[in-house]
């Protein structure tokens, strides 16, 4: 009788790619760049605000904290945005996806008990069957006579 098993992945062409998640190195250095930019333009903003007057000063420091301000309106409107979102998702889960899992599990359940009962009452007896015959054949072919 032949080795009927043979393994799924015989070469190293029929792997499966694994893709990497490390960042490029042009993207590496994009990020890098972009950092060095806000660094520098904060030096910047510091250098030439202790070098200006105090009205000046204080209406830049006037229009950072409206900017900070609406900025905070912004994060906490994305905030509320997110817990709808969640509170979506989790609806989504208990709802409908938790269900189907029930009901996929009851499936499996069901198909699990039919091929048992498939398996001891007809399968079983078939392969029994089967090697008593194997068996009386030999014995026929044994005596049989040749010519």
């Amino acid at each position: 009788m032949e080795n009927m098993s043979t393994p799924l992945l015989e070469s190293p062409e029929d792997s499966p790619v694994v893709e990497e998640t490390s960042p490029s190195p042009s993207r590496l250095w994009i990020v890098i760049l972009i950092a060095a930019i806000i660094v520098g333009l904060i030096v910047t903003a510091i250098f030439f605000l202790s070098k200006a007057d105090i009205s000046t000063t204080s209406r830049i420091r006037d229009i950072f904290i409206i900017f900070m301000a609406f900025e905070s309106i912004i994060i906490g409107v994305a905030l509320v945005v997110l817990v709808v979102q969640v509170s979506t998702l989790i609806n989504l889960l208990q709802n409908e996806v938790k269900p189907i899992l029930k009901s996929t599990k009851e499936t499996v359940d069901t198909l699990k008990g039919t091929t048992e009962f498939l398996s001891s009452n007809l399968v079983e007896p078939v392969i029994k069957l089967n090697g008593y015959l194997a068996g009386m054949k030999q014995l026929f072919d044994l005596f049989k006579f040749k010519k």
